[in-house]
């Protein structure tokens, strides 16, 4: 039978075991599993050596948060930017928090640049990243100079005829970049630094320089196709209603995401 239909009726087994059971299906298709869980998934402590542990032998790695079975990684260089969006209350500053922690902890070479456009939610990591601003002429700022930091890679990158900063000689080896903009969609109308982004979107994974954005309210404007697309990784939390779930992760989900009391 087409696994399709097994997957679109999962619903059924809900159903009968319960809102806690879980369907996943091997990577040949043959074989499904069904893990039926006794306890709801619960709020939890951010422990750093379970991070360490599931982030072992990762060079990017970025905390996604625990499920049922553990807690659960994996390596921007292998999927490079993120995007993380949810309404107010919806806990996606404090993934966006502990996603920068782990990075700050674990790449002791990164270089960090944030900006913080609701003047809320980066003020903890002064002096810790490399520059922190809170308005758009900041954020310029740091576009301009990651993109001239871009040109420079590629040059490096022609000159030892290789494809990724990884495959320079050590002693050539640039630094990982990583910036974050918080509520990126209040920079619509900013053409220079949206240009900007979508440029470290569209080339930054092979010259080290990778983005992650936030935004409470996903705007179409801002959340085109070819920067969506470049976004390989999108986690959504709770969203006001179908329409804005869909423009962040193409499907209805995040809207039924239920609040906590």
């Amino acid at each position: 039978m087409d696994p399709r239909n097994v997957k679109e009726n999962e619903w059924l087994f809900r159903q009968v075991f319960g809102a806690a059971a879980e369907l996943s299906g091997s990577e040949d298709a043959k074989t499904f599993v069904m893990c039926i869980y006794s306890t709801s998934v619960a709020p939890y402590e951010y422990v750093a050596a379970n991070v360490d542990e599931c982030t072992a032998g990762m060079k990017l790695p970025i905390y996604v948060g625990r499920s049922r079975s553990g807690d659960v990684a994996y390596d921007m260089l292998e999927h490079p930017h993120l995007l993380i969006a949810g309404e107010t209350g919806s806990g996606k500053s404090v993934a966006l928090r502990s996603v920068l922690t782990t990075l700050i902890r674990l790449v002791p070479e990164l270089e960090l640049y944030c900006a913080d456009m609701k003047r809320s939610e980066f003020h903890l990591f002064r002096g810790v990243a490399r520059d922190v601003v809170m308005d758009a002429s900041g954020l310029k700022r740091i576009v301009m100079k990651l993109r001239r930091e871009l040109r420079a890679r590629g040059d490096l990158l022609d000159r030892h005829e290789v494809a990724h900063v990884n495959d320079l000689p050590e002693w050539e080896r640039p630094p990982y970049i990583v910036l974050a903009v918080d509520e990126v969609a209040l920079l619509k109308k900013e053409m220079d630094i949206m240009e900007g982004i979508d440029e470290i979107s569209t080339i930054g994974r092979a010259l080290g320089v990778f983005l992650i954005l936030s935004m409470q309210r996903p705007d179409a404007t801002v959340l085109d196709g070819k920067l969506k697309n470049n976004l390989t990784v999108r986690m959504a939390f709770r969203h006001a209603d179908e329409i804005n779930s869909r423009i962040t992760i193409g499907s209805g989900e995040a809207a039924e995401i239920k609040q906590l009391i």
